[in-house]
């Protein structure tokens, strides 16, 4: 049985990791820095998963998964909370904070290209009133406990 979850566990984190980039360069949303955090989380995750196929590595292993996914949960979780201004983010990627990272004028007019400047609050793409910060952090959350489970499942 654990085998099988921790194959849902890293089927999870790629579906979870492949709509981020999908959405990135199949929709045209750039991630902000908060988004890129998210997605390390379930990198990490899909890793540790294939080596929980070695037995001997399989206990410590899906446990350090389920909390690195849990952690990538928070994050989301946060990131989410600062997109709905519950609380404030980060300086460096909000409205309040230094968008313009010490451009000057002639940067600002230019037309060479885009600034390239996502905001950390202003959620790009919400569905049933969640945006995708806030459903990593659900989707993240019960691969947190698929994770467990593995872990404590006899196989």
């Amino acid at each position: 049985m654990s085998r099988f979850l921790i194959a849902v566990a890293i089927l999870g984190s790629v579906a979870l990791l492949g709509g981020a980039l999908a959405f990135q360069y199949l929709g045209g949303l750039a991630p902000c820095q908060m988004c890129i955090w998210q997605r390390w989380p379930h990198a990490i995750a899909i890793v540790l998963g294939l080596i929980a196929f070695v037995p001997a590595a399989r206990k410590p292993a899906t446990r350090l998964a389920g909390l690195v996914v849990l952690i990538g949960a928070g994050i989301a979780v946060f990131h989410a909370g600062v997109e709905w201004n519950w609380w404030e983010g980060l300086t460096a990627c909000t409205a309040t904070g230094d968008m313009l990272g010490g451009l000057g004028a002639e940067d600002l007019l230019s037309t060479d290209g885009p600034l390239g400047v996502v905001r950390c609050d202003e959620a790009a793409w919400v569905f049933l009133g969640l945006s995708m910060a806030g459903w990593n952090a659900i989707f993240s959350l019960l691969l947190s406990g698929i994770w467990i489970a593995a872990s404590n499942s006899d196989d």
